[in-house]
């Protein structure tokens, strides 16, 4: 009897899942909608750059960038002065989900007394931004002191915004032990970070690029301090990367605009989708 009828259960079986595949890939399309309930379609790129830098700082990574990304940003930059008032210049198009934003300061020179302000400022800067353009998640590009000024706004002041997250930071040569060559020596700058570093959100992405010809130094600062960023970061957040980045181009000032930096920023802050042979290159870079 079953042999004479197997073809009526093998359209059944043919039917029953005809019916609960739509049903499971919609409900797996749903589970990824919930999953992103409540984000907005703006997540602006704010760039800070390092010390004696101004908001133009990175002019040159964005024209870099706007002759390889399929993506067009509008720039939108921003200067702090000292009494926490803003100059504003150019704007965010309307239909622009990614814009690029630069936050400069007035008071821009080095120092760990004037990197703690400066980490003031950014986040007095950050709050406005929120305020009126009402993004509640973005992205972190810092070059030079400019990453340790972010480092410190996310241990110390993100919490001020807490309906806002960070989905990825990248930061360039960034002397997390200042000027210090020392494996050893831990400066105040160094100190500080890693006091506050339990208040780096959990779920964070962090890529740290260290340009070098040697493996000593970019030109300005030591390689042994942009890795002590690791000691800052690991166990804090979801994932840190360390990306060493050599040869032609990789003085301190250049390494911004650098072509290998400006690929690693399209794959690993921008996410964009890169051709294989680029990303297995960026692949051979990465040390986990």
């Amino acid at each position: 009897m079953l042999k004479r009828y197997w073809w009526r259960w093998l359209l059944g079986i043919g039917l029953l899942v005809g019916i609960c595949w739509p049903a499971y890939t919609w409900s797996q399309a749903n589970i990824k909608t919930l999953k992103n309930t409540g984000r907005t379609r703006m997540a602006p790129v704010i760039m800070v750059p390092g010390s004696s830098a101004s908001q133009n700082r990175f002019d040159s990574l964005i024209t870099e960038l706007g002759k390889e990304t399929p993506k067009k940003h509008s720039v939108l930059k921003l200067t702090v002065q000292t009494d926490g008032t803003i100059k504003y210049s150019g704007s965010i198009a309307a239909n622009d989900n990614e814009p690029f934003i630069v936050i400069g300061f007035a008071n821009n020179r080095d120092g760990k007394a004037n990197i703690d302000k400066q980490a003031v400022w950014l986040n007095t800067a950050f709050k406005a931004l929120v305020k009126t353009y009402h993004f509640n998640h973005f992205y972190a590009l810092g070059h030079s002191n400019g990453g340790l000024i972010w480092t410190l706004f996310l241990e110390r002041y993100l919490k001020e915004s807490p309906k806002v997250h960070i989905d990825r930071l990248m930061t360039i040569a960034s002397p997390y032990n200042m000027e210090s060559t020392s494996t050893t020596a831990k400066t105040s700058m160094f100190k500080e970070l890693y006091r506050y570093r339990t208040g780096l959100p959990e779920s964070l992405t962090v890529y740290s690029i260290a340009g070098t010809e040697n493996y000593t130094s970019d030109g300005t600062v030591p390689y042994n301090s942009v890795n002590y960023g690791k000691y800052i970061f690991q166990d804090q957040v979801k994932h840190f990367t360390e990306i060493t980045v050599t040869g032609a181009n990789t003085a301190h000032s250049d390494l911004p605009q650098n072509k290998q930096i400006v690929s690693l920023i399209r794959q690993y802050l921008l996410a964009e989708t890169m051709p294989d042979k680029v990303r297995q290159k960026n692949a051979q870079r990465v040390q986990n």
